[in-house]
């Protein structure tokens, strides 16, 4: 069995829209990747960590990958297991991409790996959530499940946990830009309002509804119908310079629908082929260069694969 291992977390698109904390999906790229190595010493030591321009703590009990691998040995009652880890951020962080996500779930699942897979790869999600809780002060699951599991995911609980996986089309692609600037996702967590109106709640559950109706049908009309936001969109495009002009911009290229990826500042849209959601990524780039603002640009299809082992 080998002491090395190299692994490749993605990236993820988290709310979708109307699905806010129980909706998430991956991508393909942008992602982390990971380099574990058991070691003879107790715990874990972070040895390097690249692209994260030294924001990112080197303490094992702070950093997201860290702390989900020793509460995964913990939980397999391996604590005087050690690893050394270099992680290589590949996303910005605070880009709304699930930064924190990916790495905790590159940590966890490398650690299963290299301990022989004693948990199946659905229950290391706990662990990978308590990157989050860390990272965010909530433990939520709509990046980290997504990330580990692949695929489009369905948080139906919390309490017990329960993720659903849905089947998406395989002509679905999604188009993610990252404008260059940043916003902080504790910031956008304490500008929502703690509550809402009957009438939001009614128009936001017929479109999560609708959402998981139209991908499984599969039917694009309505799936983009259903990507309409009430309750969150309207607050937090504020924080998001040009937000209408670049959301209109990808409606008017042909995409289904055009929305706010996680807490932001980075804007998804989906649509029904690679060929228009190119189009629609040069479209919300040029909707933020108007203003001066530079982007990133990523457009896959739905990640089914979730975490893989490099090499």
């Amino acid at each position: 069995m080998t002491n090395t291992i190299k692994v490749f977390a993605p990236a993820t698109v988290a709310n979708v829209a109307c699905g806010f904390d129980i909706f998430g999906f991956a991508v393909d790229n942008p992602g982390d990747e990971l380099i574990l190595k058991k070691a003879n010493h107790k715990g874990v030591k972070i040895l390097s960590i690249e692209g994260d321009e030294g924001r990112l703590p080197l303490d094992a009990e702070k950093n997201t990958a860290g702390i989900a691998i020793l509460k995964f040995l913990e939980a397999i009652g391996e604590e005087g297991q050690g690893f050394e880890m270099n992680l290589k951020k590949l996303m910005p962080l605070g880009s709304g991409l699930g930064s924190s996500a990916a790495s905790s779930v590159a940590g966890v699942f490398a650690a299963n790996e290299l301990m022989g897979r004693p948990l199946a790869q659905k229950d290391l999600l706990p662990f990978a959530m308590e990157g989050e809780r860390i990272a965010c002060g909530s433990a939520h699951a709509d990046n980290v499940g997504p990330s580990l599991m692949g695929g489009f995911v369905v948080i139906r609980s919390y309490e017990p946990l329960d993720i659903i996986q849905l089947k998406t089309p395989q002509e679905l692609y999604a188009t993610i830009v990252h404008p260059h600037i940043e916003v902080n996702t504790k910031d956008a967590r304490n500008i929502l309002k703690r509550e809402i109106s009957l009438k939001n709640t009614i128009t936001q559950m017929g479109n999560v509804a609708g959402l998981v109706a139209g991908l499984m049908l599969p039917d694009y009309d309505l799936i983009s119908r259903s990507l309409v936001d009430v309750i969150i969109e309207p607050i937090r495009s504020i924080l998001i310079p040009q937000f209408d002009d670049v959301k209109n911009a990808a409606l008017d290229s042909g995409a289904l629908g055009c929305s706010i990826s996680g807490s932001g500042p980075s804007m998804f849209a989906l649509s029904k082929d690679l060929f228009t959601a190119n189009r629609v990524g040069k479209a919300m780039q040029d909707g933020f260069a108007k203003v001066g603002i530079g982007s990133e640009c990523y457009v896959s299809g739905i990640n089914q694969a979730g975490p893989v082992v490099l090499g």
